[in-house]
């Protein structure tokens, strides 16, 4: 047993004690020894690249071989950002300067570093309500949204937020109406996953992030809630679901359905993508936050790190198939 669990945790550098509570957890839901399921985590995570994580996650424990063949898993996910992505660019999608310049034909908005305070005092002047992002910051953690009405004015508001650390200053996205109607309070995002090939960009799966809560974000690991997307039609094809595996036909604090949604301008936002892609060829493997606003899509970040997690949760896969087929271009 001792062997065994070195194994796994040596492959994926798990955390021991978390996949023992996982391993309790699926134990309890299923009645299968601890035994049965430490060895079967194991042989997922030789076979096809599962850490614990996506064992617990996807519930490989009711899948056959050949339905666990079929998952985009930590380690699949990991090689492919190996093949693709050349590390020494990953700094133009980290930081959200860097970014914003790279991209600036696709973000399309006004935008200041904090740390040029003449600029971003004139920055305030123009925006009375904008967003502070941390420069380097992850799953929507640390952003506000500040309105110049609730505060003691331009210098108080620079000052709270230099004191805490560097930050971009952002013109809020006038959100499409359609898109808003859902969920007002957050850019409720489209996430698209794209692989660079042989100088062809591949659009290999879109979901869409909604806020919830009254949060300012969309993010799935913040609160929010996510449903698949066809990439072909623009049109949401299942229900969202928040991490506590909540489903949701409609948004449960607007009423406004969810499932069946044609995002507009969808050609206009997947050709988008294309032409960003092509700007970064070193990083292939990409996953891009797209926002629809009044004046057509529009770039919110990039991650050279696509997160796997939220593309084949159960609930959205009752075949019990994954997408992996669709990687392989």
């Amino acid at each position: 047993m001792k062997n065994l669990g070195y194994v796994i945790r040596r492959l994926f550098d798990m955390n021991y004690k978390a996949m023992l509570q996982k391993i309790n957890a699926i134990h309890k839901k299923t009645g299968r020894s601890r035994l049965w399921i430490l060895r079967d985590m194991q042989r997922c995570a030789v076979n096809y690249g599962a850490g614990y994580m996506d064992y617990d996650l996807f519930e490989m424990y009711n899948l056959t071989d050949q339905q666990r063949d079929t998952y985009i898993t930590r380690g699949r996910n990991n090689a492919l950002i190996k093949q693709y992505n050349d590390p020494a660019f990953g700094h133009f999608l980290r930081n959200k300067g860097e970014f914003n310049q790279r991209f600036q034909a696709f973000v399309r908005r006004d935008w200041v570093y904090l740390t040029d305070k003449e600029a971003a005092l004139a920055f305030m002047g123009r925006h009375q309500v904008f967003m502070a992002k941390p420069m380097n910051g992850t799953c929507g953690k640390g952003i506000e949204k500040i309105r110049m009405a609730d505060e003691d004015g331009p210098e108080s508001v620079w000052e709270h937020l230099a004191a805490n650390g560097e930050y971009l200053l952002e013109e809020v996205i006038r959100q499409h109406p359609a898109v808003s109607a859902i969920y007002p309070e957050a850019i409720n995002t489209v996430r698209t996953v794209t692989i660079r090939k042989d100088g062809v960009t591949h659009v290999i799966c879109t979901y869409f992030r909604i806020g919830n809560n009254g949060r300012h974000v969309d993010n799935f690991n913040s609160g929010g809630m996510v449903a698949p997307v066809d990439e072909k039609t623009g049109i949401v094809a299942d229900r969202a679901i928040d991490k506590n595996k909540n489903l949701y036909a409609v948004h449960p604090m607007t009423g406004t359905p969810i499932q069946g949604f044609q995002f507009p301008d969808w050609e206009a936002a997947m050709d988008m993508v294309r032409q960003a892609a092509a700007l970064i060829p070193e990083i292939g493997y990409l996953g891009w936050d797209i926002a629809f606003s009044e004046d057509g899509p529009m770039l919110v970040e990039g991650n050279e790190f696509p997160g796997h997690d939220i593309y084949q949760l159960p609930e959205h896969t009752p075949d019990k198939i994954g997408i992996m087929d669709k990687f392989r271009v």
